[in-house]
């Protein structure tokens, strides 16, 4: 069983109880196969895109929702790393991170894996990843 978990990231540090500010990043983690990122600006902007695989060709539901389009999510995500943390990212970068639309494995075994490599470049700190020590006692 993977890692499933939300995490917000607001005011310059991540928590599991929600964003505590505007812009925040958010995301929710299911299995380790999908993380779905949710980002917002102070103008109430922002954007959805997924990492690992899409939710509907993970599910094997492929009318469930419409494709990403990665190209936009990567430049509205380029947007808001400038706006939110003052740095600068390459859009073709985030897109080589992002879930393909039609399904193509991801380059990483497990999201977690994707996920430290996006925050690294948009220049966040890591988020404190759950450990089995931090598993409730059997």
């Amino acid at each position: 069983m993977g890692l499933f978990g939300k995490f917000a990231y607001s005011a310059g540090q991540w928590s599991t109880g929600g964003p505590t500010a505007v812009p925040f990043l958010i995301i929710d983690v299911h299995d380790s196969r999908i993380a779905t990122v949710d980002y917002r600006a102070a103008d109430a902007t922002g954007g959805r895109f997924f990492l690992g695989y899409e939710p509907r060709i993970y599910f094997e539901e492929p009318d469930a929702g419409s494709p990403v389009d990665t190209a936009a999510e990567s430049e509205g995500f380029a947007r808001w790393v400038l706006e939110a943390e003052g740095a600068t990212v390459d859009p073709s970068e985030v897109q080589h991170l992002m879930a393909s639309p039609d399904g193509a494995p991801p380059e990483d075994e497990v999201v977690e894996d994707t996920i430290g490599r996006l925050v690294a470049l948009a220049g966040l700190p890591a988020p404190d990843w759950p450990t089995d020590d931090d598993a409730p006692p059997a």
